[in-house]
């Protein structure tokens, strides 16, 4: 305190005064007091000894001090001087033993004698000659200006004998490569052991290193000499500065005695008034403290009284507005040692308690009724949670919600399953006690009934679990926005600061060693600028009424630091004070956001999981694989809505029940495939290649494909009339003549796109299926018509052109609807999939090949016809020849089989090869017969024989416009 110290004069604004000049630093005199011995200060006297410890120069100056003393501590020790009686400067302290001590032996260490340095003394003997002899040698003073240059040139010819290795600065004996270098043992050992040549190189080497010695003494004595007048120059200087001393100290005592007087006179009455100017402001800060202390004493009851109403926001403000006044302002106080602990004790057991309010809140929250209603649940209880859980900076709160919500989506699951399953009279929960057992146990439409009702429960449980985060995200995003508002207006602060008041350099000399800033305030300005300092506090609302004089006003700190915090509103409409203690960096919140809105994500995917297990608990068996289309459309609908459902409330995409349909579906595609591929073999395997009637319904469902859009007609009522069957099928226009198994394959091939249109997840499945499909359909009709097949599959006596001419057309009803539905589901694939419908052009290649391998094979039966006829043919009356009615007669029976199955223009292209390969058998039979067109007999006969074939051929229906060009037959005259 400052009453310890003894008084100072008043400095003077260009005094040189040490301590002055210390504490004038600004950035110093606003630091709060670390430490102070005591609350209050004592009391200044009158004694000039109480304000200061250091020596004064007016008082002192007669009294012997510190700076009297003329010989320092080592001098002291270091005195050439001192005699044997003067050594208890040690004794005294230490004892007598510390000097007189008698050092025992070392054990590891032999008995040195003189008997050990005889051979060195002889040794040095010639070397001491040596240097006498040198000595005398030694040039005098005046002639050393003229041997000088001599003498260097020889001093540094003999040092460059020594070796370089001497002259390192990390010359060191204790490296091995350094002490072999120097002392080169392989001269001293040889093979053939130790004897007089070890001896005499050990005695060469010595020699040559005492040579290397001699050589750096002489240059080292050289050295000293040259600088002996330096020495002796400098004593001389001795005696000029003791007379330069002398006079010093005189002066200064003149000054002393001087000071000594003005002392007395002008400074011991105003230091007097400062001392009870100090005194004053030591009382009115004790008085103060006593307040403080008196405010500190309620806060625990105070506390207690704010977590009764859960009020945990403002009991942590208090707590730590309370630290730090115990930290600052009242540190030291005996009566108030234990405080800080029972604090923190109070902190930790908030704590704990905020963790379990906000355990219980979100149980409560997550275990409402789902009811159709997503309000928060007591969203100020919720606020003022997490702003308390922010402040003591428990980041990971988040974790208990979601724990919470993994609870509450497996009681979700188990309450529906239990209200479904006592509905349902068929299972008997006291003997099936699992609900796994107990799901399998229902039927498809209450199974479908129990996934439907989860499904919405987890919808309004995903609403609920959002509008919950989002209220706790926007506290955190509040708080975020606080700092960085609050970073900005110190950056703001910082470039628009001003220089510091006139008052704060009125009271710069007036704060020394710890005294307290305001001192030389007055009472009124003391408690403004105190009542400043502590505006921020928040402290007790039940204290007693502040004064006007206090240095604190605790009682009135909670309103007006309210006033100044910036108040926010949730998006609930909730306004809550952000207070300036959370400290927590942007980066925490940050995350913290991100950690929230990851619960959300979580969320998503827990009900999604939970799901896929119900799922998985009923497809055990192979349940879902026996679902008929419709009931796996409809399921497949079911599931695709919830995930939608599940995207837009969480804004992200959860894999794990999408993957769960797509593992069902494709289980499902395998079975639909197989069904209908199984289906398909056995109608080709029963088929007789006979045209089908086309009953009504196959019509209608041509029909319905006609515009394009590929969709299964709806069964039409009972009580309507009945059509009946046509011969053809009626396709855009065109006759289509069919067996009944290509009408069932394109009932098939419709229901393969209809499948892609209510599950759009399985387009690329369906479509690589429905291409295996087609191909299957190819080739085992091929193998069946045209490999004849069908003679020991159904027991055919031969396949005729007819079964020929209608597998054929059978293939180009396929062949026509591929476009339509390559563009169906071109429509369906995604743009980096489209290399999928290569398939199609394959197929339709494959169809194409096989229906002109039929036409080939059509005609093939009539070339062989025409060789077995025409190669028995003579030009002989009568006239038809038989050979001609023949060939005429196969004809009508080949026009009859087809002229009803295929297209006019097919027929027509296919009678027109066949007389092709007529007119090459009969002009090779000609040319056998040496008939030439030369108008003779046997020309009439031949001309009228073709003229009979031509007729019978343009009199068929439909090829009475065919141009035979019979001239062909004739070989041409070179």
């Amino acid at each position: 305190m400052a009453s310890s110290h003894s008084s100072s004069p008043v400095p003077q604004p260009n005094s040189s005064d040490a301590f002055f000049k210390k504490e004038k630093d600004v950035a110093k005199r606003f630091q709060p007091v670390q430490s102070l011995p005591d609350v209050c200060p004592k009391e200044p006297t009158g004694d000039p000894s109480s304000l200061c410890d250091s020596p004064s120069l007016v008082a002192d100056q007669h009294r012997w001090t510190i700076y009297h003393s003329k010989v320092n501590l080592p001098a002291a020790l270091n005195d050439p001087r001192l005699a044997k009686r003067e050594s208890d400067f040690f004794t005294k302290t230490w004892g007598v033993d510390f000097v007189d001590t008698e050092v025992t032996p070392s054990f590891y260490l032999p008995q040195i004698t003189k008997e050990h340095f005889a051979s060195y003394q002889q040794e040095i003997a010639p070397r001491e000659k040596v240097h006498e002899r040198c000595k005398n040698i030694c040039p005098s003073k005046d002639t050393f200006d003229r041997t000088l240059l001599h003498t260097y040139d020889k001093s540094r010819t003999d040092l460059e004998q020594v070796p370089k290795i001497f002259m390192k600065p990390d010359f060191a004996l204790e490296d091995s490569l350094t002490f072999n270098a120097v002392l080169p043992w392989s001269h001293f050992s040889t093979a053939g052991g130790k004897g007089n040549r070890d001896a005499a190189s050990s005695k060469l080497l010595q020699e040559k290193l005492s040579h290397y010695l001699d050589i750096v003494e002489v240059n080292i004595a050289h050295q000293i000499s040259l600088r002996s007048e330096a020495f002796f120059h400098a004593m001389t200087s001795q005696h000029e500065l003791q007379d330069y001393l002398r006079k010093t100290s005189q002066a200064v005592k003149l000054l002393r005695e001087k000071i000594s007087k003005i002392d007395k006179v002008m400074c011991e009455g105003s230091l007097r008034v400062l001392r009870l100017s100090l005194t004053r402001n030591n009382c009115i800060k004790a008085y103060n403290k006593l307040k403080l202390m008196a405010t500190v004493h309620q806060t625990q009851p105070t506390v207690q009284l704010l977590l009764s109403t859960s009020e945990f926001v403002g009991a942590l403000d208090l707590i730590a507005t309370t630290q730090e006044v115990l930290q600052q302002e009242l540190q030291g106080i005996h009566s108030f040692r234990h405080l800080g602990s029972q604090l923190c004790e109070l902190e930790k057991l908030i704590d704990k308690m905020m963790i379990a309010e906000f355990s219980t809140y979100a149980r409560n929250d997550l275990n409402r009724p789902l009811e159709d209603d997503c309000q928060i649940l007591e969203e100020e209880r919720l606020v003022s949670l997490v702003f308390g859980l922010l402040k003591q900076r428990k980041l990971n709160f988040y974790e208990i919600y979601g724990d919470e919500m993994i609870i509450t989506a497996k009681n979700i699951i188990k309450q529906c399953v239990v209200n479904t399953v006592s509905q349902i009279e068929e299972i008997d929960t006291e003997v099936v006690v699992k609900l796994a057992d107990q799901i399998r146990m229902m039927n498809f439409p209450q199974w479908f009934d129990l996934l439907k009702d989860i499904f919405s429960k987890f919808t309004i449980f995903l609403k609920r679990i959002k509008a919950t985060l989002n209220t706790i995200r926007s506290v955190v995003l509040l708080v975020l926005d606080k700092n960085q508002r609050t970073r900005d207006l110190e950056d703001t602060l910082q470039k628009n600061s001003v220089k510091d008041s006139p008052v704060d350099t009125e009271v710069a000399y007036l704060t020394h060693e710890g005294m307290f800033i305001s001192d030389a305030f007055g009472e009124g300005d003391l408690s403004l600028v105190a009542a400043d300092t502590t505006s921020q506090r928040n402290t007790s609302p039940n204290s007693e009424p502040c004064s006007s004089d206090s240095v604190s006003e605790p009682e009135c700190t909670t309103d007006s630091s309210s006033s100044k915090e910036p108040s926010s509103v949730t998006p609930g409409g909730v306004e809550m004070m952000i207070s300036d203690d959370m400290k927590l960096t942007e980066l925490e919140l940050g995350r913290l956001a991100n950690n929230i809105q990851e619960l959300l994500y979580n969320a998503s995917d827990i009900c999604h999981d939970r799901s896929v297990k119900l799922l998985m608990a009923r497809a055990k068996g192979g349940f879902l694989e026996k679902l008929n289309s419709n009931e796996f459309v409809a399921l497949s609908r079911l599931m695709e809505g919830f995930i939608l459902d599940t995207e837009q409330i969480c804004g992200r995409k959860s894999m794990s029940l999408r993957g769960a349909l797509q593992s069902q579906a494709n289980k499902f595609v395998n079975r639909f495939h197989e069904e209908r591929k199984t289906k398909l073999s056995l109608l080709l395997d029963n088929e007789r290649w006979k045209q089908a009637e086309v009953p009504a319904e196959f019509q209608d469902l041509v029909d319905s494909v006609s515009d394009g859009r590929i969709s299964l007609p709806e069964k039409k009522p009972t009580g309507t009339e009945e059509r009946k069957p046509t011969e053809f099928l009626i396709v855009e226009g065109q006759k289509y003549a069919t067996v009944g198994t290509v009408l069932l394959l394109i009932r098939i091939i419709l229901e393969y796109c209809q499948c892609v249109d209510n599950i759009p997840s399985i387009t690329t499945d369906m479509l690589t299926r429905l291409s295996d499909l087609l191909k299957y359909f190819n080739s085992r009709s091929c193998q069946l018509v045209l490999g004849a097949g069908a003679l020991q599959v159904v027991g055919l006596k031969t396949i005729t052109t007819k079964n020929l001419a209608l597998s054929s057309r059978c293939l180009q009803l396929i062949v026509h609807y591929i476009p339509i539905i390559r563009a169906h589901f071109e429509a369906r694939l995604q743009p980096k999939q489209f290399s999928m419908l290569r398939h199609f052009d394959h197929i339709t290649k494959d169809y194409h090949d096989h229906i002109a391998e039929i036409s080939a094979k059509l005609v093939a039966i009539m070339d062989s016809l025409f060789d077995k006829l025409l190669s028995k043919y003579e030009v002989k009356a009568p006239v038809p020849s038989a050979c001609f009615r023949n060939i005429c007669k196969q004809m009508a029976k080949m026009h009859e089989a087809i002229y009803d199955l295929l297209p006019e223009e097919q027929t027509q292209m296919l009678f027109l090869r066949i007389n092709a390969s007529y007119k090459l058998h009969l002009k090779r039979q000609l040319a056998h017969l040496n008939v030439v067109n030369d108008g003779g007999p046997q020309n009439g006969l031949v001309t009228s024989d073709v003229a009979f074939y031509t007729g019978n051929l343009q009199a068929l229906k439909g090829l009475n416009n065919l141009d035979l060009n019979m001239a062909e037959i004739w070989e041409q005259k070179r």
